[in-house]
């Protein structure tokens, strides 16, 4: 089923030429890496931190509950700011305070404080919240309509590189020191680092122009948006699909060095760290073949496609075969690769002047991602780590279930 973008408008020069999207569009895309980039790193950390500061699986898993409480907490006011100063100043707010929570990495390493990490955490995240409110939509209309789910897709693939480059880091850096158990020396130096390029990309936006998105209200909207925001049932489909998505993503990675470094599979925290890159390589690589496959394949079909394999993955997971499930494990990102942007901008579509707000609600559904792997947490350290994966499965289920028929548009 054919369906058509948010009905918007966007001020530029008077040209009219795609030219001028370009280098906004290039500038906003970088936004996708540096976010990808401290996902990546969280994962990693999750492990480091259970070793060098003598916590369990549960405890560390607060680390995704401050990073993605942050987005639930910080979307809609995000939004209401934007919706008022506009998206620049929202993204410049948003790399700010990236840069001030990647700074206090520093003391919190200097204490050896897992609570001082998590309000820094969730300072971190809660500028990649206004980035993502941001961005997300803003990708979606700078460009013809009917190809915005591909060039969310796309814009998100960069997305992806960012979040392989984070395990890379940490399985260099974090597990490097295998005398010294304690050593946060290597989480002060990378955060340091980040803070600083963030600071520098937040000087680029400080001084380029960015056109700005605005709602139109053309006769093809006026229908649509005669209804309340919770009255489009794609919108709020989205909301229910996402959630269960990104507890399932976050999930996923947040117990995968533990479930490689289990006994019997031969694999020690490096190596598994490795292995998450690889798995992240290959959700990039999910990516840019599902964005390619969009063009031929409707995304919602796409979307429905791989929620079902991931299902039969997730099966294999929780069954235990040794190094086959380790491998099952992996496979699943690249199946996950294309599902938050497809929801996201399903989600969104003929919302006209709702846009703003419903991408604000979407993004608070990320919240998912906060509950999730504690639940797992609590799962791995009182049963077993394999059957925490059953909660995975069901969440790709939901959203097996948007793709075939939560995702329709009633006009």
């Amino acid at each position: 089923m054919a369906l058509s973008s948010p009905t918007v408008s966007v001020s530029e020069p008077k040209t009219g030429s795609s030219n001028n999207y370009l280098f906004p569009l290039i500038l906003v895309t970088s936004l996708f890496f540096l976010w990808g980039m401290a996902y990546g790193l969280l994962d990693v950390l999750n492990k480091h931190f259970q070793e060098a500061l003598k916590i369990t699986t549960a405890r560390s898993t607060l680390l995704q509950a401050a990073y993605f409480g942050a987005y639930f907490l910080i979307a809609l006011p995000a939004g209401l700011f934007m919706n008022k100063f506009g998206y620049k100043k929202g993204i410049i707010l948003g790399l700010l305070l990236y840069a001030f929570g990647a700074f206090l990495f520093y003391p919190a390493s200097q204490q050896a404080n897992f609570n001082f990490f998590l309000v820094a955490l969730f300072i971190l995240a809660s500028g990649l919240a206004c980035l993502e409110t941001a961005a997300n939509p803003y990708i979606t209309v700078l460009g013809k309509p009917e190809t915005s789910e591909f060039r969310l897709n796309l814009a998100q693939c960069f997305n992806g590189v960012g979040s392989f480059i984070g395990p890379v880091i940490g399985a260099n850096l974090f597990f490097g020191d295998k005398g010294v158990a304690g050593n946060l020396d290597s989480v002060k130096m990378v955060y340091l680092v980040i803070g600083g390029v963030v600071l520098v990309i937040a000087g680029f936006f400080f001084r380029t122009h960015l056109p700005e998105i605005k709602e139109s209200k053309l006769v093809s909207s006026e229908v649509l948006d005669k209804k309340p925001l919770f009255g489009h049932s794609n919108f709020t489909g989205s909301i229910i699909a996402q959630f269960f998505y990104v507890a399932a993503q976050v999930g996923v990675a947040a117990l995968f060095i533990n479930y490689c470094t289990e006994p019997g599979k031969g694999i020690d925290n490096t190596k598994a760290a490795y292995l998450l890159g690889v798995a992240l390589i290959l959700f990039t690589i999910g990516r840019f073949v599902g964005t390619a496959l969009m063009k031929i394949i409707a995304p919602n079909k796409l979307l429905f496609f791989y929620a079902v394999i991931n299902i039969f993955l997730s099966m294999i997971v929780i069954g235990d075969y040794s190094m086959i499930s380790v491998y099952s494990l992996m496979a699943i990102f690249f199946f996950e690769s294309i599902m938050f942007p497809t929801i996201f901008a399903l989600g969104i579509k003929d919302l006209g002047h709702h846009t703003k707000k419903a991408s604000s609600f979407i993004i608070m559904s990320i919240v998912g991602g906060a509950l999730v792997p504690y639940a797992m947490g609590l799962i791995t350290d009182k049963y077993s780590i394999n059957y925490a994966y059953a909660i995975p499965l069901v969440c790709f289920i939901v959203v097996a279930w948007y793709g075939w028929k939560g995702y329709k548009v009633e006009h």
